[in-house]
């Protein structure tokens, strides 16, 4: 798992749109990015996520953040989510799990009883130069952007 000061770790992965995306897109930019990683598409606790991020993005924007959310979801899932929910910022798709594991947003969850690996709902704040400065382990669904306005 990342640790505050790491670098943000090396990825390469398509968006909503098929399009190539780098770490390297994100650093030296003159915005902090931030890298929230959730379960799935259109489930209720994603969807209130990424509703949070949505609602209040122009204040994120405005605060020098870019966002960007990622799961294990095919980009066409993602194109089909983002349309319908009118997301203005990038989903990824790590079908992979190569950047989740990277991250430390890929491990063991308990449902049910039963222990599942899967992706776990963390947030991450790089600074411009890619530098971790903030993770957020805990994330209020409802509240997502609140937490880091």
């Amino acid at each position: 798992m990342l640790k505050i000061g790491d670098k943000m770790p090396h990825f390469e992965v398509l968006d909503q749109d098929g399009q190539v995306v780098k770490s390297e897109d994100f650093i030296g930019k003159g915005r902090k990015t931030i890298i929230y990683f959730y379960p799935k598409d259109n489930t209720s606790g994603c969807t209130a996520e990424a509703c949070s991020f949505r609602d209040n993005y122009a204040e994120l924007t405005a605060a020098g953040y870019n966002v960007v959310g990622v799961s294990k979801d095919s980009a066409k899932s993602h194109s089909g989510f983002r349309a319908k929910y009118e997301f203005p910022f990038r989903l990824l798709a790590d079908t992979s799990t190569e950047m989740l594991q990277a991250f430390g947003a890929w491990g063991e969850k308990k449902m049910y009883g039963r222990a599942t690996m899967g992706t776990l709902r963390r947030t991450f704040i790089f600074a411009e130069d890619g530098t971790l400065e903030r993770i957020i382990e805990k994330v209020d669904t409802k509240n997502a952007a609140g937490q880091i306005l």
